[in-house]
């Protein structure tokens, strides 16, 4: 089949501009990408301090999206992220003031720190792409990526993000402290009083919003064989009757798997989608979806390490 080069080069041109300031961590990045690429979201798991924030905001600048920010806390009331109506004293009515999510690269920073109410307001924006307040529905402009992060769950004053929240994330993504060489690149690289605005106004803006929508779109129509459907089937379909899992992957598992298959086949440069490119996937789009059995969690047992062994169990189509 021809190749589609325009995607991976676009691809390579994001990844490297990233690469001037955000060092390592090639799964959050090419995660992300395929996420933006597929219309999902992130969830970003890890401690304080690995530059979570710093990523989010280089990915902006070099995307040409705005960028927009929320903490937050245990106070956050649902309002603060929507927006709410404010009374207009001239025209003596009602008027809408949009909150942080109306905007295009959301990073909801430390998610688990809130409550479920205020989790509950980013439940219809994520899935529908608009906000209802007063009865009036408010479109959120595409595209439009919600990249959270939170704290390992056992750190204090956190709480646990519900399933239905979960589920609506296409990746679970975690970032692990650098290699050697990496941590000795950025101590070199950002252990100087250099203002971090001034470095990111040095990036290159690669793309823009819609040229990321085009994308898109030729991404969704790279080839998925009927063989590699029954594969990602099979895959999730077996998560639910694992014995070590209480819960197995809801369908929107495979959802995210066959979306983010076609992409990162495409940025690969290839119009069709192989194997490989779902078990790359898998654990990122599984692991947030499956609980662990009250006996698998005894035994100290870990989910990704019982989600190879799934994989590994299924007999890999031949295309």
């Amino acid at each position: 089949m021809p190749e589609s080069p325009l995607q991976r080069v676009q691809f390579e041109r994001i990844i490297a501009e990233i690469g001037k300031i955000f060092v390592g961590q090639e799964e959050l990045v090419l995660g992300t990408l395929v996420a933006l690429y597929s219309g999902g979201h992130v969830l970003i798991e890890g401690v304080p301090g690995l530059g979570k924030t710093l990523f989010v905001r280089t990915l902006g600048r070099v995307l040409g999206c705005r960028f927009g920010r929320i903490q937050f806390t245990a106070d956050l009331m649902p309002s603060d992220i929507t927006g709410s109506p404010i009374f207009n004293v001239k025209t003596q009515e009602f008027q809408f003031r949009p909150g942080p999510v109306f905007t295009q690269l959301l990073l909801a920073d430390e998610i688990n720190r809130s409550p479920a109410k205020t989790h509950a307001a980013l439940l219809e924006i994520m899935q529908e792409y608009r906000v209802t307040v007063e009865r009036t529905s408010h479109k959120i402009e595409r595209p439009f990526l919600v990249l959270a992060t939170q704290n390992p769950i056992e750190a204090e004053g956190t709480y646990n993000l519900p399933e239905a929240q979960l589920d609506r994330f296409m990746f679970k993504l975690l970032v692990n402290y650098p290699a050697v060489d990496e941590e000795a690149k950025i101590l070199t690289m950002h252990g100087t009083q250099v203002d971090f605005d001034q470095r990111l106004a040095e990036l290159d803006t690669v793309t823009g919003p819609e040229e990321i929508l085009d994308m898109s779109r030729r991404c969704g129509q790279v080839l998925v064989d009927p063989k590699l459907v029954d594969y990602i089937n099979s895959v999730v379909r077996l998560t639910r009757d694992w014995p070590q899992f209480h819960l197995g992957a809801s369908p929107r598992a495979g959802i995210a798997l066959m979306q983010g298959a076609r992409t990162l086949a495409a940025s690969s440069g290839r119009d069709y989608a192989v194997p490989d490119d779902v078990v790359q996937l898998a654990l990122p789009a599984m692991r947030h979806r499956v609980i662990l059995s009250a006996e698998a969690e005894v035994e100290g047992r870990d989910v990704d390490e019982l989600l190879r062994e799934l994989i590994r169990s299924v007999e890999v189509p031949r295309l």
